[in-house]
This record gives structure tokens, sequence and C-alpha cells, in this order.
């Protein structure tokens, strides 16, 4: 399964935030340690605050800080926010649809690969990727 560009980075953002001892993070640090092309990472800052995952303050201390727990933010949710909710209803193959009258060679498969994924997704949090955690 390939996720967009988007969903790369706001993977890597919320995790480098999780696992991170600063408690406050500038688009400029998070420049700085992931090289993220700033225009994209700046949007993609006021999405994530847009959606409730983190919260900026503005002015000379400002930044971005966790709006909630990083151990409540799953994977999946991160996916559904920037791909949307049916992504992992796609088709291995990228047929538009399943045939009426019958599937793919791959669809029972795809199913079951699919209902185990979507667990992994739902039940890692960022939380549970920090290496630091005891």
């Amino acid at each position: 399964m390939n996720f967009s560009k988007t969903t790369e980075y706001a993977i890597r953002v919320l995790t480098t935030m999780a696992i991170g001892e600063e408690k406050l993070y500038t688009a400029d640090d998070l420049y700085e340690k992931l090289k993220i092309p700033k225009r994209y990472l700046r949007r993609l800052l006021t999405d994530l605050s847009k959606a409730g995952l983190i919260a900026g303050t503005r002015g000379r201390t400002g930044g971005f800080v966790f709006a909630k727990d990083p151990d409540k933010v799953t994977l999946k949710e991160i996916i559904d926010l920037v791909e949307g909710k049916e992504t992992l209803n796609r088709c291995i193959l990228g047929f538009s649809a399943c045939v009426a009258d019958g599937h793919c060679t791959m669809h029972a498969d795809w199913i079951q690969a699919k209902v185990q994924m979507e667990e992994l997704l739902t039940t890692t949090t960022l939380g549970s990727l920090n290496p630091n955690r005891k």
C-alpha cells in the first residue's frame, strides 16, 4: 500500500514530536530535523493543528505542541485524516471498483491483509513508537 507524501510527512512530524524531549517545536526546528520543504511543512502543521492533533502558538516563544495525548493518536487516525477514510478500501491492484460479477484475483487475499493492516494501524499509537518509553 502506498500512502501520499503528505501522509509520510505527517507521520514523520508527529512521531518526531512524540519521541522528542522537547515540549514545543517550531517549524524551523522540525525543518532542521526532518528536511521537509518549509512551505509544505508549514501547511502541514496548520492542517494538523486544525484537525486538533497539535496546537500552535504564535510569537517569539511560539511553536507547536500536542493537543492530544500521543498514546491516544493512532496511525490510522493520521492516515484517515490525510488520505481519507476510504484509503484502505481501495483495490490492491489499483482498479477503481470491484467487478459486479466477480472480484479480482487478489480480492480474498487483500481482504485478509487489509483486516490485519487496519488492526495494526488502529492499535499502533504515536506513544507506542517511542523507543525511550519504559
